[in-house]
C-alpha cells in the first residue's frame, strides 16, 4: 500500500492511538492475516466522531466485510439507533456474524445478506448516515442509490477515494490496480461535482470522501 504520509508522521500518529479493546484488536489481526480488506483505524475512528456529532438514527453501511467499521459504528450510536449492513460475500457473512454476536451491540446492528444493487431500491427508508465501501468499480453505480436514501442534511462518507495512492497518478499504475483506479478517479469527479451535496474528500487513512445532502 502505497503510504499518504511519510513514515515519521505515521509512527508519530501512531503513537497517541488509544488501546483497542480485545475485539477489535482480535478483528484488525483477523483481516491483517486473511487478507481481509477493513477500514484504516485512522479512518475509523474518525467516522466514530461524526456518529458522536450527528447522532445519527439510522445508518446503512454498503459492505460490511467483517463487520469492523459496522460494530464500530454501532458502538457510538446513541440509545434505539440502528444500522444496516449489506453485504454478499458467504464468508464475509458468516465471519461478520461471529463477531457482531460478541459485540456487545448486537441489537443495534441488522445484517442484509444480498448484492447491494438488489438490496437498496427495495429500502422503505431513509438515512442520516450512510457509509460506502464496497467493490471501487461500483461506487458510480451505488452512489445513485445513495443519493435516493439518504435524507436531506444527512452524511454520506466514502472510503478508498485516494485508492492507495493510484487515483492521484496517472503513470505506473499496477495492472491489477488500473481498473479500479480509473473507476475512483471518475466517481472523485462525480461526487465533487454533485449540485445537491457539499463535497470534500479528506486526506485520512485511504482517502475519505465527505459528503452533506443539501
Amino acid at each position: 500500500m502505497r503510504k499518504i504520509l511519510y513514515p515519521v508522521q505515521e509512527k508519530y500518529i501512531q503513537s497517541f492511538r488509544k488501546k483497542p479493546d480485545n475485539l477489535i484488536k482480535e478483528m484488525e489481526k483477523y483481516a491483517k492475516v486473511n487478507n481481509v480488506p477493513i477500514l484504516s483505524w485512522q479512518s475509523a475512528e474518525f467516522i466514530e466522531q461524526l456518529i458522536l456529532i450527528t447522532k445519527p438514527n439510522r445508518a446503512l453501511e454498503i459492505g460490511t466485510a467483517i463487520a469492523y467499521t459496522t460494530i464500530r459504528i454501532a458502538r457510538n450510536l446513541k440509545n434505539n439507533a440502528v444500522i444496516h449492513t449489506i453485504e454478499l460475500s458467504e464468508d464475509n457473512i458468516k465471519t461478520a456474524k461471529g463477531f457482531i454476536k460478541r459485540s456487545g451491540v448486537k441489537e443495534k446492528i441488522k445484517l442484509i445478506e444480498g448484492d447491494a444493487f438488489k438490496v437498496m431500491p427495495a429500502l422503505k427508508t431513509n438515512y442520516d448516515f450512510i457509509f460506502l465501501d464496497a467493490d471501487k468499480t461500483d461506487y458510480k453505480r451505488l452512489f445513485k442509490y445513495v443519493m435516493i436514501l439518504l435524507k436531506k442534511g444527512g452524511l454520506i462518507v466514502i472510503d478508498n477515494l485516494l485508492w492507495q495512492g493510484y487515483a492521484a497518478v496517472a503513470t505506473k499504475i499496477p495492472s491489477k490496480y488500473k481498473a479500479s483506479a480509473l473507476s475512483i478517479k471518475e466517481f472523485n469527479k462525480l461526487f465533487i461535482q454533485q449540485p445537491n451535496f457539499k463535497t470534500t474528500i479528506l486526506p485520512i487513512g485511504d482517502g475519505i470522501g465527505l459528503g452533506i445532502k443539501k
